[in-house]
């Protein structure tokens, strides 16, 4: 089905290849995408943020068009995976963030893809969130090259022991694991600017994907962190209209946030200062962007809410789009038309003068008329958007969602973690009051039903075809091998990232042979090293070495048992495999407990190690 889809969508992006001018070939411009991780709308000074310095952020801001109504899903893989496909995560079976629920299905058409079967050089530098794993690795999905984090951030369990801190962290180079020198928003940026020098004779297509400022806060720029520690953050600094910060706020968090926003900055002006310096800044579209609102509570311009909610705090963010070349005069102006993470492929692809891949489904359009100023905001068609989330393994109805169209704003709030929850429905008048704090639900129940209707016919829509069918790791291909499953990626009732977690992998096994599975069944180092916050993989299974453990290991049919000896971090298991779809399961024993290894490597021992 892919290879038959990617072959139609080859054969027609090819074919809309603009002609030979008389004075030599059309060049298409070039596109680079840069999206922070957890950096609020409120995290810029151009948006009002009386503290944080982001200057070259805000420069961009005054050299592009604006979208001043612009949403995304409540937290990151939903974000990256609709930012990149055109359409809405349910679509994509990404449904969370981690437990193998932020795997995006191989056969989507990514953003990278069209580029690249159009001629485009194509790369990633910093989070794709989609995916660790063959077949949907950046690297499967577009990217020609990539230099990319595991799993949803640096200190997670996904990281190679050891390597999960923002200075010298461990990455992946084009799937192979370096180790990096350098603070990581350095890193990636300086990494995006290598790319661009290299490409720079074809168009390119460079995703600059920060993971800052998100979480674990405790390695922060430490040049920024001192200005911002000797500054008045509590909540008086920032007055705004609307929703008030709480009286109590953590000063030290918010100090490191902004120095890892600065330091963003900084990393944006020079990206930004090289593509000038290499006469591309013209015919380069720019798009700037976040994948939510901020975790902690901190100036949000007043908006209701944080990451993780269906208010305005947790999916209205920035976003910026610079084309001097492609917009010339609209170039400073404002876009109050509602727009979201679904329209920014549909309007890349018609700046790019490249039609809809056939056989794929949008859900955006493409924002161009407007960024041009070809129509007029009031002139533009009314729509409503829709964004969902909440801790779970597959889409459930009426949890944690809101519509939107240009006036209206439907929030039903509850529902977004636990098992059990009492929908309450929710209208604001955005037009009149942005800040949510007026809920005329009461007094327009007609607008709630008609725009609860529209939620379920959606709903309906993009849960449809596979977007429940959890996508499966592949394993025993020369694409991996081996390959490397971690506590981001498993499943089950009991999958988590504490002490007593235990889940298990939905794994496909590509060729019948010998393989040997290697169990990580030691305390990570990274589980023990102070940290000024606490993060989730930092309460890892840590359990000390003991030569009464044992290790079990569960696949296609295959169940051992190996005794773990005393000091041993890994255990190795030789297995017969057949192919097909299977579970892998691997667990520490010690009495009458279980809990799950730290990760497990399998390995072809018929295939050459990639």
């Amino acid at each position: 089905m892919r290879v038959v889809a990617s072959v139609t969508v080859v054969i027609a992006l090819l074919a809309a290849r603009p002609a030979a001018a008389q004075d030599g070939p059309v060049r298409r411009p070039n596109v680079l995408v840069i999206m922070t991780d957890d950096q609020g709308y409120g995290d810029l000074a151009c948006n009002g943020n009386p503290v944080v310095r982001t200057p070259n952020l805000d420069q961009l801001a005054r050299q592009s068009v604006r979208l001043t109504n612009f949403y995304v899903s409540p937290v990151c893989s939903p974000t990256r995976a609709s930012l990149l496909t055109g359409r809405y995560n349910y679509r994509t079976g990404v449904v969370d963030t981690f437990l193998g629920r932020s795997l995006m299905h191989p056969d989507e058409v990514t953003l990278a893809e069209m580029l690249r079967w159009a001629g485009y050089r194509t790369g990633i530098f910093g989070k794709w969130h989609l995916g660790d794993n063959y077949p949907m690795r950046a690297m499967d999905q577009g990217f020609g090259e990539s230099l990319v984090l595991r799993g949803g951030g640096l200190g997670q369990p996904s990281d190679v022991p050891g390597g999960g801190n923002y200075t010298d962290p461990i990455l992946l180079r084009n799937g192979h694991l370096v180790k990096t020198t350098g603070y990581v928003s350095d890193i990636l940026a300086s990494a995006t600017i290598d790319f661009i020098k290299t490409n720079s004779d074809r168009p390119f297509f460079a995703y600059l994907a920060f993971n800052a400022p998100h979480e674990p806060l405790n390695d922060v720029p430490q040049q920024q962190l001192a200005r911002y520690k000797a500054l008045d953050l509590s909540p008086g600094k920032f007055l705004s209209p609307g929703w008030p910060l709480p009286p109590k706020v953590d000063a030290d968090k918010i100090a490191r946030v902004y120095a890892m926003v600065s330091n963003i900055d900084e990393n944006v002006g020079r990206v930004l200062t090289e593509l000038k310096a290499m006469r591309l800044d013209r015919d380069t579209i720019v798009v700037f962007l976040t994948d939510n609102g901020p975790q902690q509570p901190r100036f949000n311009a007043g908006m209701r809410g944080l990451k993780g909610t269906p208010y305005d705090g947790g999916i209205h963010v920035p976003c910026f789009v610079r084309w001097p070349a492609g917009l010339g005069a609209a170039s400073g102006s404002y876009v109050d038309r509602v727009a979201a993470h679904v329209d920014i492929v549909s309007t890349l692809l018609e700046a790019c003068g490249l039609p809809q891949p056939p056989g794929v489904r949008f859900d955006g359009v493409s924002l161009l008329p407007l960024l041009r100023g070809d129509v007029a905001n009031d002139n533009w068609p009314d729509r409503t958007l829709y964004f969902q989330w909440h801790r779970g393994d597959v889409p459930q109805a009426e949890r944690a969602f809101s519509a939107r169209s240009q006036r209206w704003k439907l929030v039903q709030p509850a529902g977004a973690e636990g098992n059990e929850f009492q929908p309450r429905f929710e209208l604001y008048d955005l037009a009149a009051e942005p800040a949510e704090t007026r809920d005329l639900a009461a007094r327009h129940n007609g607008v709630v039903e008609e725009m609860r209707d529209g939620y379920h016919r959606w709903f309906e829509d993009v849960t449809g075809d596979h977007a429940h069918d959890a996508p499966r790791i592949v394993v025993g291909t020369p694409h991996e091998n081996p390959t490397t499953l971690t506590r981001q990626d498993w499943r089950g009732p009991r999958a988590g990232w504490g002490p007593k977690s235990l889940g298990h992998w939905d794994v496909e096994v590509a060729e019948a042979g010998d393989y040997e599975v290697v169990l990580q069944v030691g305390a990570d180092a990274a589980a023990t090293r102070p940290t000024a916050v606490a993060t989730a993989a930092e309460t890892a299974e840590s359990a000390p070495d003991s030569a009464a453990r044992t290790v079990h290991l569960r696949i296609a049919g295959v169940d051992v048992e190996k005794p773990i000896e005393a000091g041993k971090k890994s255990v190795r298991i030789p297995v017969t495999l057949p192919t097909g779809p299977t579970q892998l399961e691997a667990w520490i024993g010690e009495g009458d407990d279980a809990v799950g290894v730290r990760s497990a490597e399998v390995l072809n021992l018929g295939e050459p190690i990639s």
